[in-house]
């Protein structure tokens, strides 16, 4: 018995395909399980910050992640977590995402539920609101 057919065989064709992306490789579509560690990691580095500073207060913890986002994907399109899972952020232009992307799509994000409905292309809401796409390195 074969399972429901793929995106592929639906003619949906591959994450980020009709964006011009690649299928795999470097500048494809991040898949979620990079993208689930990448967060994992930047949210315990937040939670170390937090709990040394501010008593592991939990909007301490998420404005410390707030303002991680919005420096590091707004200057080097990467956060520390997305530079060690080998992921960066870009426009859809293929440039830098910058400051005011990355603010939007860093307040989409806190929101959680933005980032957690997402497209045919695996970008979320906050991407689509932010015009970015997170890809591999």
């Amino acid at each position: 018995m074969e399972g429901p057919p793929s995106a592929q065989e639906r003619g949906l064709g591959y994450p980020g395909e009709h964006l011009g992306l690649p299928e795999e490789g470097s500048g494809s579509v991040a898949r979620v399980p990079r993208r689930l560690l990448a967060l994992t990691v930047d949210w315990l580095g937040c939670v170390l910050v937090s709990n040394a500073f501010a008593g592991g207060d939990p909007w301490a913890t998420l404005g410390i992640f707030a303002v991680l986002h919005v420096l590091t994907l707004g200057t080097i399109g990467a956060s520390p977590g997305h530079a060690l899972t080998g992921l960066r952020l870009r426009r859809l232009d293929g440039g830098w995402p910058g400051p005011l992307p990355a603010l939007a799509r860093t307040v989409l994000l806190c929101l959680v539920v933005p980032a957690v409905v997402f497209d045919r292309d695996q970008r979320g809401l906050h991407d689509r609101a932010a015009r970015t796409v997170l890809v591999r390195r």
